[in-house]
């Protein structure tokens, strides 16, 4: 079964096109295509409590509804190291955007699974950060870090680190990094590149309507806000003298 699944993970990556070696594209670029023969187990479908009461609710919130999740490759940073940095690590690489099907895998497998994640052993070994996930939603986002060969899951967030021992799911780790990393270009910052919109400017209709669409809940929850406003004195009002 479990080699099944390792083929299906590898399969993932193998019938891919090479990523370009422009840098400047390497952020368009998707990784992982359709998974037609994998479905995560209907049991699984929940972040582990474990998991999700160490890193927050709001690291926690980012990771399950992400809008694009970035893979960078990293390692230890070196002294005197002056490059581009990630956590406090060194980048190395930038290996794609992780579609949603791979997403789906990584949680149900990584994140979901009971029999995947040791939370009472520990290893005598040092983590070796191979890739980084960056989940982001809006301007937030929570860092996902794989190490391998001392097999761990660990979520950065907010200056606070959650570690996880993943020793029991060391093929599937090794399953998704090895193609991770060998379809990473080097990573070159997309502020240079002008890639970066702070904002969150809408620039065509298509797009407006998507914030449209999005922001409902957001002015629904405003609007219930200046009502309660309205009609109670606020724990944090000023009174003037």
């Amino acid at each position: 079964m479990l080699l099944r699944f390792l083929c299906l993970v590898l399969s993932l990556f193998l019938s891919l096109p090479a990523v370009a070696q422009d840098s400047s594209a390497a952020p368009e670029t998707e990784i992982a295509a359709d998974i037609p023969a994998w479905q995560p187990d209907p049991e699984h479908n929940v972040i582990l409590e474990e998991i999700s009461s160490a890193i927050g609710d709001s690291a926690l919130n980012n990771i399950e509804h992400a809008e694009q999740v970035f893979c960078y490759q990293i390692a230890d940073k070196p002294e005197n190291y002056t490059g581009y940095t990630l956590d406090g690590m060194a980048i190395v690489g930038f290996c794609g955007i992780i579609n949603q099907d791979l997403q789906t895998l990584i949680k149900s497998e990584l994140m979901m699974n009971p029999e995947n994640i040791l939370f009472d052993v520990t290893e005598n070994c040092v983590i070796r950060p191979q890739i980084m996930l960056r989940f982001i939603r809006g301007i937030d986002s929570t860092d996902v870090l794989l190490s391998s060969p001392c097999h761990a899951l660990a979520v950065f967030y907010g200056g606070k680190i959650s570690a996880f021992n993943a020793k029991p799911a060391a093929q599937i780790i090794d399953a998704v990094i090895e193609p991770l990393l060998k379809n990473k270009v080097p990573f070159a910052s997309p502020a240079l590149f002008n890639q970066l919109m702070p904002v969150g400017v809408a620039q065509t209709e298509e797009q407006k309507a998507l914030i449209e669409k999005k922001n409902e809940p957001v002015r629904n929850w405003q609007q219930e806000q200046q009502k309660i406003k309205a009609s109670t004195a606020g724990w944090n009002k000023l009174k003037a003298n």
